[in-house]
């Protein structure tokens, strides 16, 4: 680790040189920043597919130990892109695109890092969905969540996979059913979000838990986040099954045999060998 890179994901805005999507790799944390600043990081076709291949390669990245999802501008995400919708809302084309969607949204679970969605501003339909989706999430105390389209007519359907699974019901379907933003201390009460900090404190409370994390056995944490999406909707003895051989293989990892034999001895912590 100790390394920084920075660059530019694949993909770029018609009739510009813009990316869609910056990378900035440091210390094992991956930052991926939304670049559609003057769209308000709306979620066209391009910047999801772009997120999507970003998100494979970063899976078979062994140097990676955590993402952030960030965005630049004004918007963290404003949702889909309602003028590319617009030009053409034919069956297939919108087929495509929420498959497309889907897709990413499920990738970031199935991708062994941890991500965490760094929300600088507004949240709204698909981009409450990708805050939503994300494993954590820490705000800004400005910023104001949203399932808006169904003030359009149009009802958040695929947005509220990933609300349910994140707020009470009673909660979602108000989110959900009126349309209203909620402030951040209220997605916080709701369980939208993890933390809610001054925006000048945003960085740096998400470096210190990226940190925080990228400073465990990446071995134990990816065997952790696949057991905890495995389980959660499965029943009781299910669940124990799963995380019975969850650990009994964690178990037979280097990393977790070091760190307890450094434990019983009173030493410090091993470095992680992954293994």
């Amino acid at each position: 680790m100790n390394q920084t890179a920075k660059s530019p994901a694949s993909g770029t805005e018609n009739g510009t040189d813009a990316p869609l999507l910056l990378r900035d790799d440091k210390d094992g944390i991956v930052t991926l920043t939304l670049n559609r600043p003057d769209k308000f990081n709306s979620l066209s076709l391009a910047l999801l597919e772009t997120l999507q291949q970003t998100l494979e390669d970063i899976a078979d990245d062994q140097s990676a130990r955590v993402v952030v999802i960030a965005a630049n501008g004004r918007a963290f995400s404003a949702g889909h892109d309602l003028k590319e919708i617009d030009a053409d809302p034919s069956l297939e084309p919108m087929k495509h695109l929420m498959a497309t969607c889907a897709k990413m949204m499920q990738t970031i679970v199935t991708i062994p890092q941890p991500v965490i969605a760094k929300v600088q501003g507004v949240a709204t339909a698909a981009g409450c969905q990708l805050v939503a989706q994300c494993d954590l999430a820490i705000t800004a105390d400005s910023v104001r969540f949203g399932t808006s389209g169904v003030n359009l007519g149009l009802f958040c359907s695929t947005p509220m996979i990933a609300v349910t699974r994140n707020l009470p019901r009673k909660q979602a379907m108000e989110l959900l059913m009126t349309g209203d933003l909620i402030d951040a201390p209220t997605a916080l009460s709701w369980g939208l979000v993890n933390k809610v900090v001054p925006l000048k404190e945003l960085d740096a409370a998400v470096d210190e838990m990226a940190t925080k994390i990228a400073s465990k056995s990446r071995a134990a944490i990816s065997i952790g986040k696949e057991l905890f999406y495995a389980q959660i909707n499965e029943g009781l003895e299910a669940a124990y099954e799963l995380g019975a051989e969850a650990i009994t293989c964690n178990l037979q990892k280097e990393d977790a045999r070091n760190g307890i034999k450094a434990f019983l001895n009173k030493q410090p912590m091993p470095e992680w060998q992954d293994k």
